[in-house]
């Protein structure tokens, strides 16, 4: 993956595509929060007639000192009353928003990161992409919450703290601007700074994840090798590495505290000062001082958090940006507009003048020419490195070719789409990956619409039915992470059940019998048989005693054919697969 660099705004587009269903219920919420914070700000200015009514600076409306009062009273519960109900309306509504974008927004992920490459995933650590996912989903959250309930009330503050005090007097009202202006931008400067020391303490807490998830999943080898020390050790490292890196931020964080308690002292000190002189001057009235103070304290409270909104804000950015990055990479392997469903009709295949590598250094595939006929049985064989494997790594399209064709019936593979491709292709594969849920699951994997008498009839083909019988709990059996709890021949022979079942025109058997023993094989093999039967089959085997019975043995070489034929005809003669078979068999007569 081609490193890119994200942009906040990058991340807002992600958010903004999926917010975009919800702007309805975003309308009520932000009028609900503005509607609440309005009628909050007229709190002081009521504590302002109470003291005022109360040190007899202005007359009673209508009635005695104390009905005035008590109605004022009433006034300020009826407001808070209000501004309950405000908050509470954008409470709820923001629990459905909030819960359905977050779920939107995995999904999304997960969805997008499913059709990456195949290359892409062996690049990167299952545990790293399931953290990045859950933070994007996690950022949109803590940015929605900053802007709903802290800078939309902050911003409609602020305006009507500022329009008040301009009524009172004008020259308090541009001190609280300039100084708001000036906390802002020294806030914002601060936060970005610190931006770049907050991204380096994500990849690296990306990194401690990584290397967490590595070590679970490959527990039985730190046991195995005596590792236990030797990845404390690789833990300790990136532990500690993260572990300064916080501190390194909360320390920056104190620093930028403490410069802000000094801020908002001087503010304080200022507006009270100015307002002692008003009060001598006869502008300002007891009433007034209680107005100021509420303000001040308003203002005091919500520009002290301000600087650890916009902190919180720039981490929650730093955290999304792993996430937006691969959302923002093109897929390597994409079907192109036109490509339409492949329609197997017969199941032949052909190479063109194929040429792959992986790397520039060395080509793995070397203009390499071939066709396997309708129905054909055909084996590939030939020494590790030949480009055995990759051949079936090509025909299920993990991988792009870098010159020639590959066509199946004629139609080229990067002109049909990959679920068509995939459809039509039943793998077996050397190393069956089976998911952590039960076996009746995995083997249904193969065709999820199949029934339970389907599967098990499948399962029985494979000579897996016992076994599984024979487990507590059957068909209902959980495998564990990866089909841990089943032994390499059983997950073998699950993978041909699912194989089976799923039925498909072309067939790939990659050293499908290699975890088997002897007498497991002879049945596998008799399984194999039928399922062969009226299917194109390429095999890939080092086992060469699995392939006797094969149409025509391919034998490959650096990349490319160098011999074919059947068995009989390729162990009479002198080459690759007569030294491979005296190896395999003349060895042990020895």
């Amino acid at each position: 993956m081609r490193v890119m660099k994200i942009s906040i705004n990058d991340v807002n587009k992600v958010y903004w595509q999926h917010i975009k269903p919800y702007l309805g219920s975003m309308a009520i919420i932000i009028g609900s929060i503005i509607g609440a914070t309005v009628m909050h700000l007229s709190v002081p200015w009521f504590y302002k007639l109470f003291f005022d009514v109360l040190f007899g600076d202005t007359e009673p409306f209508g009635g005695t000192v104390k009905s005035t009062l008590l109605l004022i009273v009433v006034l300020i519960f009826l407001v808070g009353t209000c501004v309950n109900i405000f908050w509470r309306i954008s409470g709820f509504v923001t629990a459905h928003v909030q819960t359905s974008v977050t779920r939107d927004l995995e999904r999304s992920s997960y969805s997008y990161l499913l059709d990456h490459s195949y290359k892409f995933f062996t690049d990167s650590f299952a545990g790293g992409l399931l953290r990045k996912v859950r933070r994007l989903s996690r950022s949109f959250e803590t940015v929605m919450d900053k802007l709903q309930w802290s800078f939309l009330p902050l911003i409609v503050s602020i305006i009507g703290i500022v329009i008040i005090l301009w009524t009172r007097s004008p020259l308090l009202s541009i001190f609280t601007i300039i100084w708001i202006v000036l906390f802002t931008v020294l806030n914002v400067l601060f936060s970005k700074w610190k931006l770049k020391y907050d991204e380096e303490r994500s990849e690296v807490d990306s990194e401690v994840t990584s290397v967490l998830a590595d070590g679970i999943t490959n527990s039985t080898n730190i046991k195995l090798f005596g590792g236990h020390g030797f990845e404390m050790g690789l833990f300790g490292d990136v532990s500690r590495k993260y572990q300064k890196l916080k501190q390194f931020t909360w320390n920056l964080n104190e620093i930028n505290n403490a410069i802000q308690g000094v801020l908002l002292a001087i503010l304080e000190l200022v507006i009270m000062y100015y307002a002692i002189d008003l009060w001598l001057q006869g502008v300002l009235t007891a009433g007034d001082f209680a107005l100021l103070q509420g303000y001040t304290v308003m203002i005091i409270r919500k520009m002290w958090d301000i600087g650890r909104y916009i902190r919180d804000t720039y981490e929650a950015y730093a955290e999304a940006k792993e996430m937006v990055e691969i959302l923002n990479t093109p897929h390597a392997i994409r079907n192109t507009k036109s490509a339409k469903s492949l329609e197997v009709t017969g199941g032949e295949i052909k190479f063109e003048n194929v040429e792959f590598s992986y790397a520039k250094t060395r080509k793995v595939i070397d203009k390499m020419s071939l066709k396997i006929k309708h129905n054909e049985r055909v084996a590939f064989v030939g020494p590790s490195g030949a480009g055995k494997s990759t051949i079936v790594k090509l025909l299920f399209r993990l991988f792009d070719i870098q010159r020639g064709k590959i066509l199946i019936d004629g139609q080229r593979l990067t002109k049909v789409t990959h679920e068509s491709l995939r459809e039509n292709i039943s793998l077996v594969p050397q190393e069956p990956i089976l998911f952590h849920r039960s076996l009746m699951e995995n083997i249904q994997y193969g065709r999820r619409d199949a029934s339970k008498e389907e599967v098990i009839a499948a399962a029985k083909k494979a000579r897996c039915h016992d076994f599984i019988m024979d487990l507590s709990s059957g068909y209902d059996t959980l495998v564990g992470e990866r089909g841990v709890k089943l032994s390499g021949g059983e997950r073998q022979r699950v993978a041909i059940a699912r194989a089976i079942l799923k039925d498909a025109p072309i067939l790939v058997l990659d050293e499908a019998t290699s975890s088997l023993d002897s007498e497991s094989e002879v049945l596998i093999q008799e399984a194999l048989e039928e399922l062969m039967k009226g299917r194109t089959t390429i095999v890939i085997a080092h086992r060469l005693s699995t392939i006797l019975k094969m149409d025509r043995i391919i034998v490959m070489e650096q990349g490319n054919v160098v011999d074919t034929g059947t068995h009989k005809q390729l162990s009479r003669k002198k080459g690759i697969y007569k030294t491979l078979w005296d190896i395999q068999v003349g060895g042990f007569i020895q």
